[in-house]
């Protein structure tokens, strides 16, 4: 292996190191790989952004329109079983309104793909919040658990001040 790669993977390694320990600083820091434009949104956390195809956003996990065992996470948590239908649709909407037809930023993640072929990223809206994060403060998703990523602290602190509110997912 030749010393550059060896070099951009050690790099990389160090700044997700820095993003585990200064997560809420490290969301205005993350560099913007590549930029597109949503021109689908599938549901809260799966866009379409030209050119780069189908994109899951990275760290969350928003409710699907029908019933499925992914459901159990989520009531896992103290979600109403009640309320997973109500919110796929609220956080369906919300992204249509604040990402359709937005030029975006994304940061893939590592891996970059999902098991279904899905670019995995970090998406930065125009006025430079991060989309996955948004959706977490507004209740419309839960933090995916079951994989470690840079700025997983930072979201479980946005999940459970949404919580605390009673948004979204956690209205009763």
């Amino acid at each position: 292996m030749s010393r550059a790669p060896r070099l951009q993977r050690l790099s990389w390694l160090l700044f997700l190191l820095w993003c585990s320990t200064t997560a809420a600083v490290c969301a205005a820091a993350l560099p913007t790989a590549r930029t597109g434009t949503v021109t689908w949104v599938y549901d809260a956390d799966t866009l379409e952004v030209t050119p780069h195809g189908k994109v899951r956003l990275l760290g969350i996990d928003a409710p699907e329109k029908a019933a499925s065992e992914r459901d159990q996470a989520f009531i896992k948590l103290g979600v109403a079983r009640n309320r997973l239908r109500p919110v796929h649709g609220e956080g369906l909407a919300w992204t249509i309104r604040n990402a359709k037809g937005c030029q975006v930023g994304l940061t893939f993640g590592h891996p970059e793909r999902d098991r279904h072929g899905r670019l995995l990223a970090y998406v930065r809206l125009p006025d430079g919040r991060l989309l996955n994060r948004v959706l977490l403060e507004e209740g419309l998703a839960i933090v995916y658990r079951r994989f470690d990523f840079a700025l997983k602290d930072d979201y479980l602190t946005a999940e459970a001040e949404a919580r605390q509110r009673g948004a979204g997912l956690w209205r009763r």
